[in-house]
This record gives C-alpha cells, structure tokens and sequence, in this order.
C-alpha cells in the first residue's frame, strides 16, 4: 500500500462521502449514507493500517500514546484548503484502525440539512438547559454547531463550547467564541465546566453530559441564569428525564425532579433516516418544557409527558412519529422505514400513505 493517508482523505472529501473507514482485513472503505464503498484495490494488512494511523497522528500534530492499551484515541486535525476531520483510533484483532469522520470547513446551513425551524427555536433561549439526544451518528453534534452559529451571528455573547475533539470551528462574529478540547486545552468536562463559570459566559455548549458530576454543575450553570447546551444518548424526551434522575442515589432523586422541572427549557431528540435517494434525513422530536410538563417532571410522571406533546402542536412541540409521518408524506422515505423508526409503529402505520 504506497498511498499515504492524505491520498485518502482527500479522495473521501472529494466523494462527498461521510466516513473513511482503515481497518486491517479489508478494502480502506467510504461510507456514504447507508451504503458502503471501497476507496483502495486492495486489502489493508496491520502493518499498512498502521502506517496510515501514525500519518494521522503527525498531521494532528499529536503524539501517539506510548502503552499500546491505551489505543482508544479520539481527536481532530484539519487540512488547510480541504476539510476538518473527526478520528477515532483503536485496536481490533491486534491491529490499528480508525474511523474518519469528513467535517467540511465552515457552519452548514441548518435548512439544506432538513433542520426544522421549531427546532432552531433553541437560540431563543437566554438561560436553563436544553438537550439534544440521540444515538450516536444521529448528527447531534451537526445541530448543535448550527445553534451556535446562529446565536454568534444574532446576539453579543460569550459563548464557551467544551468538547471532545472540536468538531466545527467558529469564528467570532457579534459573539466571542471560546472553544476548549479535552485533553489539549482542559483535564475533562468536570474540570472545565466549573471553570467556565468564572468565565463570564452567557452561553455554554457541553459536548457531552457523561456522568453525575457533569450532570450536577450542568444543572446548577443552568440554575444561575446561564444557557447550557449539551448532548446524551438516549431517545426520546422521556428516556432522557429518566437517564438524568436515575444518575443521581435514590436518596437525591425527588431534589433532582424539582430541580430539572425548573432549569430544563428544551428536549430535542433526533435520528437520521434513510432517505429514499440514498442520503439521510433527520426526524425530530420536540418537547418544551410547560405547566403540565413541569408538574409531571416533579411528580414522577414522566410516562406522561408523550401525551403532552402530541396534543402541544400549538406550542411548537411535535412528537418522534409524527415527525416521520411527515417525512413520509412528503416522499422522503419509505413506509418500512417510517414503521421500523417509529416509536408505535402499529399506531404509525394507520396513518401511513398506501
């Protein structure tokens, strides 16, 4: 194998393509959509898969990590006049691999990705906390990087992004944008979550809510009148609330309902469909937190809170499969994969086109 790393990811930006896959045992592989497609005639072996991870590091300008255990890696680089990429480094069988992710320069354009405008509506928000889950590769961090450009482009605030790696870059427009890596500018999330509150922010942007202590000072951030943004990877409004009381000891749970019943704004989930041309389109499902919401929060009703949105339409909530039944009428996607993405597929396919 005589082409170099760069040769890939040039070839992967010049596709179009998502993903660049190197795995040892097989074709260096691009993935665009749902659909996989080789990028080299022929077969990686280890020592060529780790060839092609060490040119990743030394474009990242990144040391490789001295204990071979510790081959779990993720960080971002970018190519002056091509694109930024997102890499995960790994071992599997005994051999380097890595995942690619192609991240174009630039903000994209939050119409063109099929963002709806209810969901946009987070820029709004001045304080509390709002979430954006979904499995992953559900393109939360895409949504997320179109909010904050948004708000860099219509108010005067700083605006600290904590992330791992940095995805998306942002320039300073009538906001000043902070942006911080793990393990380049800060120790963790922990970490610079509580510093960042002695940064005079107005808007903090956590990559991710991994663990009770996030969890915590995420909430209190957004207790003192900061708006904090963040991720976690669950679907649906309801499995969020949940995952977020169920990390706290029994003991602090009912503190923690009222707690989040008063500081969270906003729950979008999403998932990416495969569209009927080959490319994905998302599907969202939209909770704002009201009256009604709020008091089955703080009561440990949240089994309730479905209803709520299907019959809150009025106030710019929309549900999962509703979201999906709209796609399908509008011909995006197919029946099966509207009932296969439902949350009630058997409620769904009443309603679907014949």
């Amino acid at each position: 194998m005589e082409d170099s790393v760069k040769f890939y990811l040039e070839l992967a930006v010049k596709k179009g393509v998502a993903d660049l896959f190197l795995i040892a045992g097989r074709n260096i592989a691009m993935k665009q959509g749902t659909t996989f497609q080789n990028a080299s005639a022929e077969r990686l072996m280890p020592k060529d898969s780790e060839k092609l991870v060490r040119e990743l590091y030394d474009l990242a300008k990144r040391p490789i990590p001295e204990n071979a255990l510790t081959w779990d890696d993720d960080f971002a680089l970018s190519l002056p006049g091509l694109a930024r990429f997102r890499v995960n480094v790994f071992k599997q069988r005994g051999s380097l691999a890595a995942v690619i992710r192609i991240v174009k320069f630039g903000i994209p354009d939050w119409k063109a990705l099929g963002i709806t405008e209810n969901v946009m509506r987070l820029t709004e928000l001045t304080r509390g906390l709002a979430l954006v889950t979904g499995p992953a590769g559900s393109g939360k961090s895409t949504t997320l990087a179109c909010v904050v450009d948004a708000i860099n482009r219509t108010r005067n605030c700083h605006i600290i992004t904590i992330e791992d790696p940095i995805e998306y870059l942002h320039r300073n427009q009538l906001s000043i944008v902070s942006q911080r890596e793990l393990s380049i500018d800060t120790e963790s999330y922990v970490t610079a979550l509580r510093a960042s509150l002695r940064q005079a922010p107005d808007v903090i942007l956590l990559g991710e809510m991994r663990d009770l202590d996030t969890i915590q000072i995420a909430m209190t951030a957004a207790e003192t009148g900061h708006f904090v943004i963040s991720t976690l990877h669950t679907v649906g409004a309801v499995n969020t609330i949940d995952r977020i009381i169920d990390v706290f000891p029994p003991a602090q749970q009912q503190q923690v309902r009222v707690q989040l019943s008063q500081v969270l704004r906003t729950v979008v989930s999403q998932q990416l469909l495969p569209a009927v041309d080959g490319s994905l389109v998302p599907a969202f499902e939209v909770m704002r937190l009201n009256n009604a919401i709020r008091n089955l929060v703080r009561d440990s009703r949240v089994h309730q809170i479905d209803g709520v949105i299907q019959t809150s339409a009025a106030e710019g909530m929309i549900s999962m499969d509703e979201s999906i039944l709209r796609l399908r009428r509008e011909g995006k996607i197919t029946n099966e994969t509207a009932l296969y993405s439902a949350v009630n597929p058997e409620q769904l396919q009443r309603k679907l086109p014949r």
